[in-house]
C-alpha cells in the first residue's frame, strides 16, 4: 500500500532496517570500547584533570535570595568541551579567572611564519593561571635552582607574576612617589630594599623603586603606532595613519633624526655610559653591548635573524663577522669525528657528480640527460647558506672596531626601512635603559588582578600583576629584586619573550681578561650590573618560567 501512495520516496528506511543499523552501531561501539587504546581517557581531558582545568561554578554570593546553593552541571554539556570552554573563559576574564595564555605563546603575535617551526618544537606548558594546580615536576623541562637567575638578553613582551600576597603596593602611586621614581632613574640613584617588607603598601621606598624600574627610553616615539615589536607587526599597524608613506621629504627628516639618535647611543656605549641597546627593524634585531659584557672586552653586536643577502652586503662593506652557532656545530662535529668541513664536503659532492656523468657517457645516454648549468651548480653550493636564513642559527656576531663599521652600514642601508606596507618609511626602533639624544621616556604598563582560584578546601585568593611592553634585561632583574622584598621571597612568574631575540643568550668566545669596573657609571644598579656581567648560559632558550620560594629561585627555559 505504501508504494501506491503518491510522493512516496523509496529511500525511506523501513523499521527492520533501522533496527539493523542500530545493532551494527552498538557492536562497533563495543568493539571500540574493548580496545586498550580507547580505555584510557582522552589526552585533552586527562591533561585538564591533571591541571585542574575542569570548570566548576563559584559558590553563590552571600546575601542572595535563598542563600548559597550548589550549582548543578549542565546536563546538555559535553565533557570534551570543557577544556575549550576554559580556554574561551580565560580571554574575557569571567568569574574572576585571570588572563593567562600558554607560557610559550606570544600575546603580541610578533612571531610570523619565520619562527613557527621553532615554536612548534617546544612543548606547550600549563597556563600560568592554573600554575597552583600543577606541580613543576609534571612539566617536561626540569627547573634549575639557584639563589640568582641566569642572565637573559632576550626582550620580554609580557611578565605575569602570581603570589599569595597582594600587589596593592603597585597601584595608584602618589604624585610625589611618581616624581621621586623619575628622579631616581634619571640620576641613577641606587636603592637598596630590605630582604622583607612587613607592609609593602605603606613603603614609599618600594613604590618609588617600582616606578623607577618601569622606565625605558625609546626613539622614535609615535603614540598612535606600536613601535615594539617590529617583526611581524604589519597587522597591528594596518589602518594606522602614516603621513610619511608617500612624502620623501618627511622620510628623510625621520631618518636624519634617527641617525643622530643611533650615533648618540653608540657613543654612550663606547664610553661605557650605556650598558647596551637594541635596534629593532622590521626584518631583524641588533643587540649592541658595551665592553665587559658576555665575557668580551670589546664592544659586541649580535644580529638575528639574518639572510644571505644581508650577510653578503655586510661582507661587501668590509664588516668582519662570524656565525657563532654554525661554528660551534662544526667544532662539535669535528671533535666527534663525524663530519668534515664544508669545502671538503662540497669537493666530494662535485667529484661524485663528475663520476655520475662519466658513467652516463659509458652507457651512451649522456645526451638524453640534461646536465645542470652554472647557475644551478652555484645555487646548490649556496644551499647550506640559504637554509639557515630567518632561523636562530643565522645569528651574526660583530666585534670591536667592526661594530663602528656596522653602525655606518645600518645608517646607509636602504633595506633597513620598509618601502611598502604598514611600516613603510618608518625608521627602526631604538630601545635603551638610559637616556640618549632624541629619546623619549616611556613607561611599562603594569596592572594588578585579584581573583579566586580553586583549592582543595574551596577557593582561595590569588593575586597577580601583569607588566607589558619591551621588558629589557635590566628591568627584569630589577623587578625580580623588588618582588623578592615585597612578596617575602615567594612568587611565581611567567615570562613571554620576543622570540627573535632569544638567540642573544648564546655563549660567545671568551676573552682572557674582562674588566667590569669601568661600567659602574652605566646607569645600572650594582647588583643588576653584576648579574648582566655573567657569562650567558641559556643558549637559544630564554627564561620562560621563574618561581621563588624562601628566596631560592627555580627557573625553566
Amino acid at each position: 500500500m505504501a508504494l501506491s501512495v503518491p510522493g512516496y520516496s523509496p529511500s525511506f528506511k523501513r523499521p527492520p532496517e533501522i533496527v539493523r543499523l542500530r545493532r551494527r552501531r552498538s557492536r562497533s561501539q563495543k568493539a571500540a570500547a574493548s580496545s586498550p587504546l580507547e580505555l584510557r581517557e582522552p589526552t585533552p581531558r586527562r591533561a585538564a584533570l591533571a591541571a585542574g582545568l575542569l570548570l566548576r561554578p563559584f559558590p553563590a554570593a552571600a546575601g542572595r535570595i535563598g542563600g548559597p546553593t550548589a550549582a548543578r552541571r549542565n546536563p546538555f554539556a559535553r565533557l570534551d568541551n570543557r577544556l575549550r570552554v576554559a580556554a574561551e573563559a580565560s580571554d574575557g576574564l569571567p568569574r574572576g579567572q585571570p588572563e593567562a595564555p600558554s607560557s610559550f605563546s606570544d600575546t603580541n603575535q610578533e612571531n610570523d611564519m619565520l619562527w613557527e617551526e621553532t615554536l612548534s618544537e617546544r612543548t606547550t606548558a600549563t597556563e600560568l593561571s592554573q600554575a597552583s594546580h600543577t606541580s613543576f615536576s609534571e612539566l617536561d623541562t626540569p627547573f634549575s635552582e639557584n639563589t640568582e637567575l641566569p642572565v637573559d638578553w632576550s626582550i620580554k613582551t609580557r611578565l605575569l607574576v602570581t603570589s599569595s600576597q597582594p600587589f596593592t603596593w603597585a597601584d595608584h602611586l602618589k604624585a610625589q612617589e611618581e616624581a621621586q621614581g623619575l628622579v631616581q632613574h634619571c640620576r641613577a640613584i641606587e636603592v637598596t630594599l630590605p630582604q622583607s617588607i612587613k607592609d609593602p603598601k605603606l613603603s614609599t621606598e618600594l613604590r618609588c623603586a617600582f616606578q623607577q624600574s618601569l622606565i625605558y627610553w625609546l626613539h622614535p616615539a609615535l603614540s598612535w603606532l606600536p613601535l615594539f615589536p617590529r617583526i611581524g607587526a604589519d597587522r597591528k599597524m594596518a589602518g594606522k595613519t602614516i603621513p610619511w608613506s608617500n612624502d620623501e621629504t618627511l622620510q628623510h627628516i625621520l631618518m636624519s633624526d634617527w641617525s643622530v639618535s643611533f650615533t648618540s647611543l653608540y657613543n654612550l656605549l663606547k664610553t661605557k655610559l650605556c650598558p647596551y641597546f637594541y635596534v629593532c627593524t622590521y626584518q631583524f634585531t641588533v643587540l649592541f653591548r658595551a665592553a665587559g659584557f658576555a665575557g668580551s672586552n670589546v664592544i659586541t653586536a649580535l644580529i638575528s635573524p639574518t639572510t644571505r643577502g644581508l650577510r653578503e652586503a655586510m661582507k661587501n662593506e668590509g664588516i668582519e663577522f662570524s656565525l657563532p652557532l654554525i661554528e660551534e656545530n662544526d667544532q662539535k662535529k669535528k671533535a666527534h669525528g663525524t663530519s668534515m668541513g664544508l669545502e671538503e664536503e662540497q669537493a666530494i659532492s662535485d667529484e661524485d657528480e663528475e663520476e655520475s656523468f662519466s658513467w652516463l657517457e659509458e652507457m651512451g645516454v649522456q645526451d638524453k640527460i640534461k646536465k645542470p648549468d652554472i647557475h644551478s651548480i652555484k645555487l646548490r653550493k649556496e644551499k647550506h647558506e640559504v637554509q639557515m636564513d630567518h632561523r636562530p642559527e643565522s645569528v651574526v656576531l660583530v666585534k670591536g672596531i667592526n661594530t663602528f663599521t656596522l653602525l655606518n652600514f645600518l645608517i646607509n642601508c636602504k633595506s633597513l626601512v620598509a618601502t611598502s606596507g604598514a611600516q613603510a618609511g618608518l625608521p627602526p626602533t631604538l630601545l635603551s635603559p638610559v637616556a640618549f639624544r632624541g629619546a623619549t621616556m616611556q613607561m611599562l604598563k603594569a596592572r594588578s588582578i585579584n581573583v579566586k582560584t580553586q583549592a582543595l578546601s574551596g577557593y582561595k585568593d590569588q593575586f597577580s600583576m601583569e607588566i607589558t611592553g619591551p621588558i629589557m634585561p635590566h628591568a627584569l632583574h630589577s623587578m625580580t629584586m623588588l618582588l623578592k622584598s615585597s612578596q617575602s621571597g615567594s612568587f611565581s612568574a611567567g615570562l613571554y619573550p620576543h622570540e627573535p631575540t632569544a638567540v642573544f643568550n648564546i655563549r660567545l668566545p671568551l676573552d682572557k681578561e674582562v674588566v667590569h669596573k669601568e661600567l659602574t657609571n652605566c646607569g645600572l644598579h650594582p647588583k643588576t650590573l653584576e648579574q648582566l656581567s655573567q657569562i650567558p648560559l641559556l643558549g637559544k632558550s630564554p627564561l620562560r618560567k621563574v618561581e621563588m620560594n624562601d628566596y631560592m629561585c627555580n627557573w625553566r627555559s
